[in-house]
C-alpha cells in the first residue's frame, strides 16, 4: 500500500467520538447554521440577539477607570516581561481581597489561581477532576463549554434539570437521583447563563447541603457575578464554604464588558482545607495559571401550538433569520428543545427594534385556530 492511502494503518484514525458529538451540539454550530438563512444584503440590517458580547455595543463600553488602569500599567513598563511570582502575587492578592468582601472568612493569595479568562478556568478544573470512570453533574440548560471540557477529559456527563416554574432553580431531587459513588462534582452557574436567573441564599444553602450529603465538590461559575435582574441580590457560593468545598470560577470579562481581556481566576473557597487533604488543591496549584463564552441572556419558552408552520425552536430561529434578519439562539443548542435564548447585550433602540420584528414574525405565523 502506498503511503497516505487507506486510513486503517494510521493510529489516529479513531478519534474520541464523544468529543465530536459535543462539538456537534456546540453553540457555534447552530449559529453557523442560522447564518446560512440570513439575507445579509437585504433591505434591513441584521440584528443579532443570539450572542452576548456586550463590547460590541456602544451602550456597554467599559468604565474609563478600567481603561486608564490598564493604560497606566502599560505605560509603567513594569509588566512587559514574563509574568513573575511578584506580578502574579499582586494580582492574586487583589482578587482575594475583592472576593473576600462578600465572605465571612478571608481568602489569601494562595487561594487564588489566575487564568486566561473563565474558559481556561473551566478547562483546568475539568482536567484536574477528569479521569475515566468518574461523572460530573451539569445543569440543563447550561453553558456548552462545561460539557465540552468535561467530555474531553474523559468524564461522564449527567444533566440535572433547572426548573423554569421555580425561577430556574436546581432540581435537587434529580441531583440526588443522578449522583452515585463516582460523582466528583456538581456545576452551578449563578447568575445563570442562559436563563438570567439569580439564586437566593436559601437555595444556594440547599445546594451546598445536598453536595455535602453526597460528598461532592461544588464548582460555581460566577462569571456574571453582580450582574442581576430585579431585586434579588447576587450571593456568592463561597459564603457556604464551611458547608462544602467550593471552586469559584470568575473573570473580569462580563462585569467590565471586556471579553477580550483574558483575565480570570479559580478561587478555592475551602476554609476547612478539605481540598488540601484530598490533593485537589495541590493538583490545581501545579498548573501554570497565567499563560503567554446582568447575565445578559433570558430563556424564553416557545409554544409551538400557537404557531401555524413552525416545527420546533430551530425552525423558528431559521425562519426568523430569513424573514426578519434577527438572530436568536435555539434552546436545543443548550439542551432545551423549544426554548429560545435572547441576549440583552445590545443598544436599547436596536433591541427594541429586534423585539418588534420578533413580534411581527409571531403574529404573521400565528395559528388561525388560536
Amino acid at each position: 500500500m502506498e503511503g497516505g492511502r487507506g486510513s486503517s494503518r494510521w493510529r489516529f484514525a479513531s478519534p474520541n467520538t464523544t468529543v465530536a458529538a459535543a462539538g456537534e451540539r456546540s453553540v457555534l454550530r447552530y449559529l453557523l447554521d442560522l447564518h446560512s438563512f440570513l439575507d445579509e444584503r437585504g433591505p434591513r440590517p441584521v440584528i443579532p440577539l443570539s450572542v452576548g458580547d456586550p463590547s460590541s455595543s456602544p451602550s456597554f463600553r467599559t468604565a474609563p477607570e478600567a481603561v486608564e488602569a490598564v493604560a497606566a500599567a502599560l505605560r509603567s513598563g513594569e509588566f512587559d516581561g514574563y509574568s513573575s511570582r511578584d506580578t502574579g502575587l499582586a494580582a492574586r492578592r487583589a482578587v482575594a481581597e475583592y472576593l473576600s468582601c462578600d465572605l465571612s472568612y478571608k481568602l489569601s493569595p494562595e487561594d487564588v489561581l489566575l487564568t486566561s479568562g473563565c474558559t481556561q478556568a473551566i478547562e483546568i478544573v475539568m482536567s484536574v477532576l477528569g479521569q475515566p470512570g468518574v461523572n460530573i453533574l451539569l445543569p440543563k440548560p447550561g453553558y456548552p463549554k462545561h460539557e465540552a471540557h468535561a467530555v474531553f477529559h474523559k468524564m461522564e456527563v449527567r444533566h440535572y434539570d433547572l426548573v423554569p416554574e421555580r425561577g430556574w432553580e436546581v432540581d435537587l431531587e434529580a441531583v440526588e437521583a443522578l449522583a452515585d459513588e463516582n460523582t466528583v462534582a456538581i456545576v452551578i452557574t449563578n447568575p445563570n447563563n442562559p436563563c438570567g436567573s439569580v439564586y437566593t441564599y436559601e437555595h444556594l444553602s440547599k445546594i451546598a447541603g445536598t453536595a455535602n450529603k453526597l460528598g461532592m465538590l461544588v464548582i460555581a461559575d460566577e462569571v456574571y457575578g453582580h450582574l442581576v435582574y430585579g431585586n434579588t441580590p447576587f450571593v456568592p457560593m463561597g459564603v457556604l464554604g464551611e458547608t462544602v468545598p467550593i471552586l469559584t470560577l470568575g473573570a473580569i470579562s462580563k462585569r467590565w464588558a471586556v471579553p477580550g481581556w483574558r483575565f480570570g481566576w479559580i478561587t478555592i473557597c475551602d476554609p476547612k482545607c478539605i481540598l488540601k487533604e484530598t490533593k485537589v488543591f495541590h493538583s490545581l496549584r501545579s498548573f501554570k495559571m497565567l499563560t503567554t463564552e446582568p447575565a445578559t441572556f433570558v430563556q424564553v419558552k416557545l409554544d409551538i401550538s400557537q404557531l401555524s408552520d413552525i416545527s420546533d425552536d430551530i425552525d423558528f430561529c431559521r425562519k426568523l433569520a430569513k424573514e426578519e434578519s434577527v438572530m436568536l439562539l435555539p434552546g436545543t443548542a443548550l439542551g432545551m428543545e423549544n426554548w429560545l435564548r435572547i441576549t440583552f447585550a445590545s443598544d436599547p433602540p436596536k433591541l427594541k427594534q429586534g423585539l418588534g420584528r420578533m413580534k411581527s414574525f409571531c403574529q404573521r405565523h400565528q395559528s388561525q385556530f388560536n
